[in-house]
């Protein structure tokens, strides 16, 4: 892995210069302008963005926000979030496993996948929160652009953006016509991905536009021993919508939406060295033992699933006053899924271990929204409701052969329990078989959410160069949660050892039946004191989020600003552990920037400056240095400041340049973690430098068409040890794996057009230089089997692509 670091650190020196040469230029352009007859007629383009609630240029807005277009969502194939973020500095998107994605902005996230927990960045589909967990990461369907919002937007948006928000915003119907359009795209490993959509017409005032994707695709990694693909892709979604109008000033919109994934769970490889039998491997595992896993050979016992079935219905009405607008959003939203993936990484039934969560989703939303505006004030006030019913499944899955490691290796039984047993049985005569049994453990939560918020945003024109903004929004979170950890299942083993019981040969061995019903997770105090028992909280939190902004316009094309706005995610409960709850968790964020245009020479760019203190934040980890690991809620206060810089250029007519870079330093303000070390000072883990830069050249060929080639290349810095990223496996170097090393990759695509755009066709490569990294460890098995599985991102990818759009 050493040559990624050399050309890590050679691509960043030049992100460096390149950042330094493009933060001059401006200057040296305003000393010396071109002849006006000199230049190219091609202007920059104007992004209109909805980030506050209203029509805007990108220029007038003072939030730091980067637009993901659609031209880029296609310049990198890019089929959901996860495929973006590398694009987007400051933002991460852990995608591997689509039902249990994370994310992260400007080093805040949420580390908890259980119902009980609220994520850190809200994503929002045409104005509606998508919600948690398996219903956030959907396939992108008919979308129009992105706007990633960064630092807290509890103000604008609500709830759970602490981080910031993504707003992503689909086509509507158009009532100028029928339209039509398809893609093809054909790649390595058996890729095929289909997108189509037809606009309907049916009056001048109504449309309907319905859009279908189809993916499929082998996977890129087999099992060594089976041959069988392990990372297969199997999922298709549709969106139907239909806009129309009533009268001159009443607009309304609806749309439906329908997804539904099966397919295998994320493969792991083991990383620990496993000996021959009868020797086991050492547990604990010695992480500084870890071997390579882009030398290891994928191998598995589980069937290890992937499914989801979504539905979604949005209905958007709009009625104009004359002196304001109303906006009446109301959305259901209903999904369930399951995800099951191998811990261990091995093919080998006495180390098998496998977590499985399975969760059912149904939530609604409405929303009622007045705007107006006069020569001096422009407003926004609202009211909405949101409700929400969870629940969800988490388990543990094992054979008898790994308890009987698992006992074995915490010194409950040396050699054994089942194994032993069925050998002494059988030499009896009795003809019963103990080994390779499934063994189940549970824990099921349920979850009731009642969300209520009004909120109020003005904008002040002071003047024609000053404006003072101020917002405010009240809400009060009500949550109604249950625990319940359930008996350990294992009806097979438990009818044999009824019988051995039975004829006494238990008595005869000395073993009670008792002794050989245990548990071996979900094991903390709380939840053994309340096994079989089902135990409930209610709670309810109130939040106000304000947020003050002066911006101010030096000239048309160049506005300063400076924000102070606080962003909230809301309290919840600890899903695994019984009784266990938490606070609001809140972000104050300070931010100053400008934001530039120079239209003469086509160039745009943005720069901020922010500074945040985030209290009170909440973590659910596994805590991996207790002989059974447990899920133990973490609590610290962080502090983090940095740098976003953006820049558009389009240098002459057919060349164009992009560049993205974010700087953050942070820290934990205070915090000790579950072993009693202060980490108070130290990073969190965040990296400190992430950017993106981007390139394209059109070649006009007149009658012939047009062949547009582009290339986006994207690093993300290396992670920050601090003296907790050894225990967790966090971040650093063990044994031969790197975690949270430096990341970069590299896409490129160059198409052909036709001159009146009907046909396409294009050859694109995703992660051209084919890095790998480590993006999370299987670590239930570590302590008690000695195992690890390491998930790996996908390595380089490549196809072609057909077109047709009429």
């Amino acid at each position: 892995m050493s040559p990624r670091k050399s050309r890590l650190a050679t691509g960043l020196g030049r992100a460096l210069s390149g950042l330094a040469f493009t933060a001059a230029m401006p200057l040296a352009m305003a000393q010396q302008a071109p002849d006006a007859g000199a230049r190219d007629a091609t202007q920059l383009d104007t992004i209109t963005v909805t980030a506050q609630s209203r029509e805007q240029e990108l220029l007038d807005v003072p939030i730091a926000l980067q637009v993901v277009t659609e031209q880029l969502i296609d310049d990198v194939a890019a089929e959901d979030l996860g495929d973006i973020d590398s694009f987007v500095p400051g933002l991460r998107v852990n995608s591997l496993q689509p039902t249990q994605p994370s994310f992260q902005l400007r080093g805040i996230e949420t580390d908890d996948f259980g119902i009980g927990t609220d994520p850190a960045v809200g994503v929002y589909v045409d104005g509606v929160y998508a919600g948690r967990g398996g219903g956030v990461l959907l396939p992108f369907t008919d979308v129009q652009r992105i706007e990633v919002l960064k630092g807290p937007q509890g103000t604008l948006f609500g709830r759970n953006t602490a981080a910031g928000a993504i707003s992503i915003i689909t086509n509507r119907p158009q009532t100028d016509g029928n339209h039509a359009r398809g893609k093809l795209r054909l790649g390595n490993d058996n890729k095929t991905y289909f997108e189509g959509m037809a606009n309907v017409a049916v009056s001048d005032t109504s449309a309907f536009r319905f859009n279908g994707i189809f993916n499929t695709s082998d996977g890129w990694v087999q099992d060594a021993v089976t041959g069988e693909d392990l990372a297969p892709e199997d999922n298709w979604a549709t969106r139907a919508a239909f806009q129309t109008r009533f009268g001159d000033n009443t607009r309304a919109f609806i749309a439906w939406d329908h997804e539904s994934l099966d397919q295998r769970g994320q493969a792991t490889v083991g990383v620990v060295p496993v000996p021959a039998l009868p020797e086991l491997p050492l547990a604990p595992a010695d992480p500084d033992s870890f071997l390579d896993p882009l030398d290891q050979a994928y191998a598995t016992d589980a069937t290890n699933a992937e499914t989801r079935t979504f539905d979604g219905v949005t209905l958007i009405v709009d009625h104009n006053f004359g002196w304001g607008s109303l906006t009446s959003t109301t959305a259901w939203h209903q999904y369930d899924s399951l995800n099951q993936v191998e811990e261990d990484g091995t093919n080998l039934s006495y180390l098998y271990v496998d977590s499985t969560n399975t969760e059912s989703n149904e939530n609604f939303y409405q929303e009622f929204k007045f705007a107006g505006s006069t020569d001096r004030i422009d407003w926004v006030a609202g009211v909405s409701y949101f409700q929400e019913d969870a629940d969800q499944t988490s388990e543990v899955n094992a054979l008898t052969d790994s308890v009987d490691t698992i006992a074995n290796n915490l010194g409950l039984a040396p050699g054994g329990l089942y194994g032993p047993i069925t050998m002494a049985a059988n030499m009896f005569g009795i003809p019963v078989d103990l080994t390779g049994l499934p063994w189940n453990e549970k824990f099921v939560n349920t979850l009731d959410t009642k969300a209520y918020a009004a909120f109020g945003d003005v904008i002040w024109h002071v003047n024609d160069k000053l404006n003072l903004t101020v917002g405010l929004r009240y809400t009060r979170d009500e949550k109604d949660f249950t625990w319940f950890n359930d008996l350990r299942s294992a009806p097979e083993l438990d009818a044999q050892l009824a019988l051995l019981d039975q004829i006494g040969f238990l008595d005869a061995i000395g073993i009670p039946l008792e002794a050989l019903v245990f548990d071996i997770a979900f094991i903390d105090p709380p939840a053994m004191m309340n096994k079989g028992v089902q135990n409930r909280a209610k709670k309810s939190w109130d939040d106000w989020s304000p947020r003050f902004v002066v911006d101010y316009h030096f000239t048309d094309d160049m506005m300063g600003f400076a924000s102070l706005a606080k962003g909230y995610k809301a309290g919840g409960f600890n899903a695994l552990q019984i009784g266990s709850e938490f606070e609001n968790e809140d972000v104050w964020n300070f931010e100053t920037g400008f934001k530039h245009a120079l239209p003469d020479y086509r160039l745009a760019y943005n720069v901020s400056a922010f500074y945040y203190v985030y209290d009170n934040r909440q973590a659910v980890t596994l805590d991996m240095t207790t002989e059974i690991p447990r899920f133990v809620v973490n609590t610290s206060d962080q502090e983090a400041w940095g740098v976003d810089f953006d820049m558009r250029w389009q240098a002459t007519d057919g060349l164009g340049f992009d560049f993205n870079a974010e700087y953050l330093d942070s820290t934990y303000k205070s915090y000790v973690n579950p072993q009693g070390v202060d980490l108070g000072g130290e990073p969190t883990g965040a990296p400190e430098w992430s950017f993106a830069v981007g390139a394209n050249y059109v070649w006009r060929l007149d009658d012939a068409g047009d062949v547009r080639a582009a290339m986006r290349y994207s690093y993300v810095g290396e992670c920050r040890e601090n003296d907790e990223s050894f225990s967790v496996l966090g971040c650093g170097r063990f044994g031969q794996t790197e975690a949270g090393e430096a990341q970069e990759i590299l896409d490129a695509r160059i198409g052909w057009t036709s001159a009146g755009g009907h046909w396409g066709v294009a050859v694109y490569g995703n992660n051209l230089l084919d890095n790998q990294y480590v993006n999370s460890f299987g670590t239930y098995g570590m302590t008690v089997l000695g195992t690890v599985g390491a998930r790996m991102t996908e390595p380089r990818s490549y196809g072609v692509e057909f077109s047709a759009n009429f």
